[in-house]
């Protein structure tokens, strides 16, 4: 199975090389793949760390391409002569790093399609290319035959997405561990906490509720409680919390909660324990949420997605 990954002048070098090492320590690990790095021209190109890279002239066809970034691509149309390399390129699959989505979206093969690129230029990407249904804060999107990634590190999450499919969960598993990063964050994750998405309120009494819930998420949070707490009408808090928070106070509440309980499950927790110490109650509760923001159950995130206990 060849997988082709293409470098020009400007790429972000740990978008080529994060790609590049999940392949090849799954090829290392008995998963049939052929490896190549090529570029439009074949020889040498420069990084945009300033490390040059040997590339060999792309193939003709690949079972998968996948297009890197680089920090120039949003401000201003993707070279030429990568456009063309990947339009005119015969691949069952293609994948995109970072600001690579420009490219594939220049090329047209984002379409109609959902994709996500690094959150600095989500917005840009959807202004340039209306045809495509951006996702500003996804790790990375599934969209049939093409995939698109955050930034930069989320390259290695949506590689070993790729890996586990093409050989299943064990050999994915075994390059985590050997790169010593999480199996798999799920695509529709955020790529960042709720704290760090969460614009800073300037109304001292919610920016005060919203620390309290970041610090115990199984604390009574309802809205007659925290609208107490805050000496505050359940109206006036609710237009706080969409004003300034940009959601409900119930939403904001169980983003927090989920999190939490995703990040005890990765921890090894179970899930009746992660419920019930994530404020969330129950697992049928756990469980609603879960498919409704993630797309899979707490038992199968816990299964497919958490870090190995072992240390191996």
């Amino acid at each position: 199975m060849d997988i082709a990954v293409l470098a020009y002048d400007g790429v972000r070098l740990l978008d080529v090389t994060g790609p590049l090492e999940v392949f090849s320590t799954a090829a290392r690990f008995g998963v049939p793949y052929t490896v190549r790095l090529c570029s439009p021209d074949g020889g040498p190109v420069a990084t945009s760390a300033g490390v040059r890279l040997e590339t060999a002239a792309p193939p003709a066809r690949a079972h998968t391409l996948i297009v890197p970034g680089t920090p120039e691509l949003p401000a201003g149309r993707p070279p030429a002569r990568v456009v063309e390399t990947v339009a005119g390129f015969r691949a069952e699959r293609y994948a995109s790093v970072c600001t690579g989505a420009f490219v594939l979206a220049e090329a047209g093969l984002l379409d109609g399609r959902r994709a996500t690129t690094h959150w600095r230029h989500a917005a840009a990407l959807a202004r340039r290319y209306p045809s495509v249904e951006v996702e500003p804060d996804a790790v990375y999107v599934r969209s049939g035959a093409v995939l698109t990634s955050a930034g930069v590190s989320a390259g290695v999450d949506l590689s070993l997405a790729l890996v586990e499919d093409d050989a299943g969960a064990g050999p994915a598993r075994d390059v985590a561990r050997d790169l010593v990063v999480f199996l798999r964050r799920p695509g529709g994750q955020s790529q960042f906490s709720v704290a760090a998405r969460t614009p800073s309120p300037s109304h001292a009494a919610l920016g005060e509720l919203v620390r309290e819930v970041a610090a115990a998420p199984a604390a009574d949070h309802s809205l007659a409680a925290m609208a107490g707490r805050a000496g505050l009408s359940v109206r006036h808090l609710t237009r706080l919390f969409h004003r300034q928070i940009g959601s409900t106070p119930a939403a904001y509440v169980e983003a927090v909660r989920l999190e939490a309980a995703r990040m005890m499950l990765d921890s090894g927790e179970t899930v009746t324990g992660a419920a019930a110490r994530s404020g969330m109650g129950s697992d049928e509760t756990l469980r609603r949420a879960f498919i409704r923001h993630l797309g899979v159950t707490p038992s199968a995130y816990r299964s497919r997605f958490r870090s190995s206990g072992d240390g191996s």
